[in-house]
């Protein structure tokens, strides 16, 4: 018999914007080929490329890159609120927040990055388990 997985009766998240998810000490924001393209055509770039002071390399794979003080290059703040200005078109890592398997490893682990980094856990929208695995697995 397979083990329930701990968030089996759903979990509670709304985005409230504070952009703590798109900022932070250095990382990685990975994209495929096509999610550069995408962003590309987006962005209104004909080459299907970013500008390099958007993407770098790194080894065989590409990551968006950040700004000195750690956000995301494609962070903006208006207002109070932290916008992401491709979100139609954002990669896979970040439609999937904080839908991520790390996070969901355990209930420790979900309130741990509720209480560091992200308000809109366990607050707002109830998620059903089938729409988690969903977004965890980028198929929605």
């Amino acid at each position: 018999m397979a083990k329930e997985k701990w968030y089996s009766q759903g979990l509670k998240f709304t985005c409230t914007q504070c952009g703590n998810c798109c900022t932070g000490e250095p990382g990685y924001v990975w994209v495929t080929r096509d999610e550069v393209k995408r962003i590309s055509e987006f962005l209104g770039r004909n080459d299907g490329w970013l500008d390099p002071a958007q993407i770098r390399r790194v080894g065989l794979s590409h990551s968006l890159t950040e700004r000195p003080n750690g956000d995301c290059t494609f962070l903006a703040r208006e207002n109070g609120k932290a916008i992401c200005t491709i979100y139609p078109v954002r990669p896979k890592q970040c439609r999937t927040w904080p839908f991520w398997d790390e996070l969901l490893e355990s209930r420790d682990a979900w309130n741990d990055t509720h209480k560091r980094i992200c308000p809109g856990m366990n607050t707002g929208k109830h998620h059903e388990f089938v729409q988690i695995e969903t977004v965890r697995r980028g198929t929605e």
